[in-house]
């Protein structure tokens, strides 16, 4: 069976990967899509979700690409008409609004996908099964990245809701919390917020396991030049070094072959599998150490910034 399936917001990641994604999927069909801007070639466009939904267009499931303050009330619609919902990350502005969604999909019977696609980076399930089988003595996580070169001009991003530097940073903590064998939490750290915006370009979180192996992250969206996004984790049987984001894994300096760059169609294979089965898999995780940053972190005032 092939999902009928429509995307709700046409920014940069829906044209980017999602769209592509489709396209080369046998179990996927873009039948639709709801966006105020942007279009598709062969693809009817509304401009809101409750005209997608009242089209008379057949459609099983539902991508939510759109900015996440702007996501939860037309999850819901979505789930109300009985669709298939994939919730691009962050999955929601706030916990209780994935939580809502979660409860919402299980009342009605619906599929929800909480989808981190950094998850599917093809170094990651590697680095997971290695660092299994041995003792985490320490973890640095380093996510530095240019926000002009981007995000350019999403105003968005920088208002409540909208996670600032934590947009990217949520990247690496969900690929943290997916190759960790032991849970982790936040213990202090420090967010860097400009002082004509509501969120932040830059964080310290000082972190640590149960098991008392510290994790320390930086997250910085001022980085000009080569991008920086590296996982390196010190065990009793040597370094592991995840990087470019996930897509490139070393161990003691030594490369490992892990394959080619799948991240989205492994998500929507993913997606197709859920659907199948009948469940869900909306892992908060990720979200929560963000909230807790929020909550746990001494803010402080820097310069202005203007892209």
């Amino acid at each position: 069976m092939v999902v009928r399936v429509a995307i709700v917001g046409l920014g940069k990641i829906a044209h980017d990967q999602h769209i592509p994604a489709i396209a080369a999927s046998d179990e996927f069909e873009l039948v639709a899509a709801a966006s105020l801007a942007g279009t598709i070639d062969g693809v009817p466009v509304f401009e809101t979700v409750d005209a997608l939904l009242s089209a008379g267009i057949a459609i099983d499931a539902i991508a939510m690409c759109q900015p996440p303050q702007a996501r939860f009330e037309a999850a819901a619609k979505a789930i109300g008409a009985g669709k298939h919902v994939l919730l691009e990350k962050p999955p929601g502005a706030t916990l209780a609004e994935v939580e809502a969604l979660t409860r919402l999909a299980e009342a009605a019977g619906t599929t929800l996908f909480a989808a981190w696609h950094s998850r599917y980076a093809p170094g990651v399930n590697h680095a997971r099964a290695w660092l299994a089988e041995r003792h985490i003595r320490r973890v640095d996580i380093v996510w530095k990245e240019d926000v002009r070169r981007w995000h350019p001009g999403q105003q968005w991003i920088w208002e409540p809701g909208g996670f600032g530097v934590f947009d990217p940073g949520i990247n690496a903590l969900s690929i943290a919390t997916h190759i960790l064998p032991q849970h982790f939490y936040l213990r202090d750290g420090r967010l860097e917020i400009p002082a004509n915006r509501a969120a932040p370009i830059a964080a310290k979180l000082d972190m640590v396991g149960i098991d008392g192996a510290p994790v320390h992250a930086v997250f910085d969206w001022r980085q000009q030049g080569p991008q920086t996004w590296d996982i390196t984790a010190e065990t009793d049987a040597g370094t592991l070094c995840l990087s470019a984001g996930g897509a490139r894994l070393a161990i003691d300096g030594v490369g490992r072959n892990v394959g080619p760059e799948r991240e989205y169609p492994e998500i929507y294979s993913r997606f197709a599998h859920l659907i199948g089965e009948e469940r869900s898999d909306v892992d908060r995780t990720p979200l929560r150490l963000v909230a807790d940053a929020f909550m746990r972190c001494r803010q402080t005032r820097v310069d202005p910034f203007e892209d």
